[in-house]
């Protein structure tokens, strides 16, 4: 599988060089045909009711009507509502506008609702889109939305930045069942708004050479990215050498985060886990005994990987453990209220961006805003951007999460994760991925891999759990740990089956 992300820019790039050595409307031909052929899989036996393809002014739209020709060629009943605009059209969308009229495709100004549609095809703007939809466009993209049928999206769904996956201008975007994205893929249909409004993503590559890709630097996470760290346990082994973890935090009523950060960890493979509390220090987790609870000021930093800031509150000696730790010389991954410390502090920025031992940070949208002095809405607007930034900024692995969590490193190489659900979103689904992810590193994993692979598994587990009939509406965070162990094992066993 080919999980390279381009940017829309490198696909232009890439299209102009494949265009220059190829006949005018090649592209767009072999685009038609691919598109069609993924339509007639999803229509399957239902040929005989209608499909409506929605073409708009531009070469998007000149993909739709060269698929509303191939659909009709198969049989398909077709109607074309085209949008012709008022501008230039190119000689490409020209030509594929008069097969399409040339062929037993119906063109129609219908309302959405007027027939039980069997299939949407979506040609109405692909990437080059740059302003919100409007008028007739806004309203058939609502309109789409009370459709009870299936919608291909071409290239990407009509609204959407295929870059950043948010919504054009905070306007409105096809919410498409399906997207057939040409050339190669992009990230904003896996992240922010493009999860929920491409659907499942395929990729056809209109058949072009190898030679015209530039290396991509950006790819979709998946457990190839930490399958060397995936070995087995030898059996002659002990816990001193899967690493110890401290996890600091916890302060006065906000015990349960530090807990559920050190349970994580436990259950993710340390050999021995603190709980170092901020705030008064309990006598032991009765859930979880193995777990050993000391004040933090008690706890020795050194030799142990460091979890800074579940539930660590913004006072005084929050501050030094959190300075005591980025000074150290020990892999830490900075959470929650610790980043919003090191956002409070340009010194601590500095001292962090100094480092030398791995460092892991875990922003969501808003701690990342507060890191960059910017909005949420403007990190949203532009995640890779965002976490490449800070990544360079911090000199640190950074994840930033959310939908399609954003994973970046310091020399700008991006991932995006696919796994995960909403039943993340309550509170604590956090600590757990610190926790996680600082399991990983105490077990001696490079930071890229660590932070890869923690948010890999931490998605996969809420999926598993949905899977059992647990969420996503009620999932919490105590039930993740668990599902955690059991995607960790089960990756393992299947890294050892591969290898046998």
């Amino acid at each position: 599988m080919d999980t390279r992300l381009y940017s829309v820019a490198q696909i232009r790039a890439i299209e102009a060089a494949a265009a220059a050595s190829l006949e005018p409307g090649t592209l767009m031909r072999r685009a038609g045909r691919a598109a069609a052929d993924a339509a007639l899989a999803l229509l399957g036996s239902e040929r005989a009711r209608p499909v409506l393809v929605l073409a708009g002014p531009g070469n998007n739209g000149g993909d739709a009507l060269e698929v509303a020709a191939n659909l009709a060629e198969a049989g398909a009943d077709v109607v074309v509502l085209h949008l012709a605009g008022s501008g230039k059209v190119s000689p490409e969308a020209a030509q594929a506008l008069a097969r399409a009229r040339a062929s037993r495709a119906n063109f129609a100004d219908v309302g959405l609702d007027v027939r039980d549609w069997a299939l949407v095809v979506d040609g109405l703007f692909g990437i080059g889109l740059e302003r919100p939809l409007e008028g007739r466009y806004r309203e058939l993209v609502t309109g789409i939305d009370r459709l009870a049928c299936p919608v291909l999206a071409l290239d990407v769904p009509s609204g959407l930045d295929a870059d950043s996956g948010a919504i054009v201008g905070n306007g409105v975007a096809v919410r498409a069942t399906h997207t057939i994205t040409f050339i190669g893929d992009k990230p904003g249909l896996h992240t922010a708004e493009g999860r929920d409004h491409a659907g499942a993503v395929q990729v056809a590559d209109l058949e072009l050479e190898s030679n015209l890709y530039e290396p991509a630097q950006a790819s979709i996470a998946s457990p190839a990215l930490f399958a060397p760290y995936l070995a087995p346990r030898r059996l002659n082994s002990h816990k001193g050498q899967y690493g110890d973890v401290a996890v600091i935090g916890g302060a006065h009523g906000m015990a349960g985060a530090a807990i559920l950060a050190a349970r994580a960890a436990l259950y993710a493979g340390a050999g021995r886990v603190f709980a170092a509390m901020l705030g008064p220090a309990l006598a032991l987790d009765p859930l979880q005994p193995e777990l050993m609870l000391r004040a933090a000021h008690d706890v020795e930093l050194a030799g142990r990987v460091l979890v800074l800031g579940p539930g660590m509150g913004g006072a005084m000696e929050a501050m030094r453990v959190l300075g005591a730790g980025i000074d150290g010389t020990t892999p830490i991954v900075i959470d929650a209220d610790g980043l919003n410390l090191v956002a409070a502090s340009l010194e601590l920025q500095e001292r962090a961006a100094r480092r030398q031992e791995p460092t892991v940070v875990t922003p969501h949208p808003l701690e990342a805003a507060r890191l960059l002095g910017i909005t949420a809405v403007e990190v949203q607007a532009d995640r890779l951007g965002a976490a490449r930034t800070l990544a360079k900024r911090l000199q640190a692995v950074v994840v930033l999460k959310g939908c399609g969590t954003v994973l970046a490193r310091p020399d700008g190489e991006v991932a995006v994760n696919p796994t995960g659900n909403p039943g993340l979103a309550t509170g604590g689904s956090g600590d757990v991925l610190a926790g996680v992810c600082g399991a990983l590193l105490a077990q001696g994993w490079p930071a890229w891999e660590a932070a890869v692979g923690a948010v890999w598994m931490h998605g996969a587990a809420a999926d598993r759990l949905v899977q059992e009939g647990i969420g996503p509406v009620g999932m919490t965070a105590g039930e993740l740990p668990a599902a955690v162990r059991a995607v960790f094992n089960g990756l393992v066993k299947q890294h050892a089956a591969g290898r046998s």
